[in-house]
């Protein structure tokens, strides 16, 4: 036997399945949000307690950090410390301080300094591999701070890439130059501790070494006694210091003579470029001749 159920009943039927299904997922849904509400309630409020506690003892510590940076920097320039060392552990105690507040933030959440530990040993490699640049910038700096090839305040030249300039701030991780034209240059410690530099400001005197030619048709007697009037009138030259004036070598179109004297080490730039221009001057008004290159050509006119 078939039932068959008209177009309008069929349709009455749907709508009917259809309205019950929308009100029970209606009901459904809104006691499934009302239960979880009302059940994650006390978590979010304790999660919410717990973070203004923890944003509290964040901006407290960083003040603390701040009081207590201070401090430190003042017993290092009681007790005379080396610019450079007062940097270095200025930048380390702000490192370690910081590393306790966060330790104790966290441990507002339940994060103890035993789980940070734990997960950084378990990944110890990864990050030692990540970080084994900087840990050899770290260990650079510490090489820096207790060999002492430069101090903050001395002007070097580094070897590799020429980079030069007065230090003026030694980090944990990297020392900086500023330049004769007021450039900042960054060098990692680890390139510095391993390569060569030269330091020009450590010692308390230097040597001016200059070269000048004349003429092979000069006369070399007077050219020497010319530049030693030079050397004599110059007053920042060390007295107590070797000063010599003599033929350095023959050249192809010159007589190269050289002056050799010493002066204090924040004094060579000047003297150096005044006692170059005063030889200039010097010369010309003796009538000894400055020479350039220059190629003589001989022909035979029987040819």
């Amino acid at each position: 036997m078939k039932f068959v159920l008209s177009s309008e009943l069929a349709q009455e039927v749907t709508e009917n399945i259809a309205d019950s299904m929308s009100s029970n997922v209606q009901f459904f849904t809104w006691e499934m949000l009302v239960d979880y509400f009302r059940d994650s309630m006390p978590t979010v409020l304790n999660f919410l307690v717990k973070l203004i506690i923890a944003i509290i003892v964040l901006l407290v510590g960083q003040k603390l950090i701040k009081v207590a940076r201070k401090f430190i920097r003042k017993f290092m320039e009681r007790t005379n410390w080396d610019e450079g060392v007062k940097q270095f552990f200025d930048h380390l105690a702000n490192v370690g301080m910081y590393f306790i507040l966060i330790m104790v933030v966290l441990g507002r959440f339940g994060i103890t300094a035993s789980s940070v530990i734990a997960v950084i040993g378990s990944v110890g490699l990864s990050i030692g591999l990540a970080l084994q640049g900087s840990l050899s910038n770290f260990a650079g700096g510490v090489l820096i701070l207790l060999l002492k090839p430069f101090v903050v305040g001395d002007y070097i030249r580094e070897d590799n890439n020429n980079n030069e300039g007065t230090v003026t701030e030694i980090q944990l991780f990297y020392t900086k130059l500023l330049t004769v034209d007021n450039q900042t240059v960054i060098l990692p410690n680890g390139a510095l501790s391993n390569g060569s530099l030269t330091n020009m400001t450590q010692q308390d005197k230097r040597r001016i070494d200059i070269n000048v030619g004349i003429s092979y048709h000069a006369d070399i007697r007077q050219a020497k006694a010319v530049l030693q009037k030079v050397v004599d009138e110059e007053e920042k030259c060390l007295e107590n210091e070797q000063q010599l004036v003599f033929v350095n070598q023959l050249g192809e179109s010159a007589v190269e003579m050289g002056v050799r004297v010493w002066v204090r080490t924040e004094d060579y730039w000047a003297t150096k470029w005044r006692m170059t221009e005063n030889i200039k001057y010097a010369l010309d008004e003796n009538g000894i001749e400055l020479p350039y290159p220059q190629i003589t050509v001989s022909y035979d006119k029987h040819e």
